[in-house]
């Protein structure tokens, strides 16, 4: 069997895919999310305990931030791989100043979803974790409302970064091997208009 060579339309539906599944995700987690736990009060007195209802927004988060991590790690790959088994230099890409605009915005978005998928996951799940507290005025609260939707739509923005970079690349390849074909085409003209040239002189000699 062969291997399968992926094309630009491949790696743009995946890195898609990813990027609608991080969101799907992020947004399901805000919705399951419980505005707060109930405080209970300890059998010593100067203690109290958080009941929270169960829920899978922990979970949920950390795999929106999984699919969000794929479809960037795809998304980066897609622009320098060798479609057609051509290959461009990284240099070449980067010499397109719109390139290197929407590659660098895409990142900082893409590490800006993370944090605000991480951010609070991670705090509802210490809070999970951690409920008993010695302060019997303590209100049980969750992590910050909106933080997971609003990485969610930073997740989805993510990914349509990284398809139009992904455009952009393919349009400087295109322009890297047109350049290449028309810089042998010269050379080949050149090349024969020299040789009749030698034939002439050597015919007249």
């Amino acid at each position: 069997m062969g291997t399968m060579v992926a094309t630009v339309k491949q790696m743009s539906l995946i890195v898609s895919v990813f990027g609608v599944v991080s969101f799907i995700l992020g947004v399901v987690a805000e919705n399951k999310k419980p505005a707060a736990g109930t405080p209970v009060p300890g059998a010593d007195g100067v203690s109290v305990t958080c009941k929270y209802p169960a829920d899978p927004t922990v979970a949920l988060g950390y795999l929106s931030v999984a699919f969000l991590v794929a479809s960037t790690v795809a998304g980066y790959l897609s622009l320098f791989y060798p479609y057609k088994g051509k290959s461009v230099p990284q240099g070449v890409l980067f010499k397109h100043t719109t390139f290197t605009a929407f590659f660098n915005i895409a990142l900082f978005t893409t590490g800006l979803a993370a944090t605000m998928l991480l951010w609070p996951t991670i705090t509802e799940q210490i809070h999970l974790t951690h409920n008993v507290h010695r302060d019997l005025n303590y209100e049980c609260p969750t992590a910050k409302t909106g933080l997971l939707g609003g990485g969610a739509f930073l997740s989805l923005d993510s990914s349509l970064l990284w398809l139009i970079t992904l455009m952009l690349a393919d349009n400087a390849r295109e322009d890297f091997f047109e350049e290449e074909e028309g810089d042998k085409g010269e050379f080949g003209k050149a090349s024969s208009d020299a040789y009749e040239a030698d034939v002439r002189v050597n015919g007249s000699a």
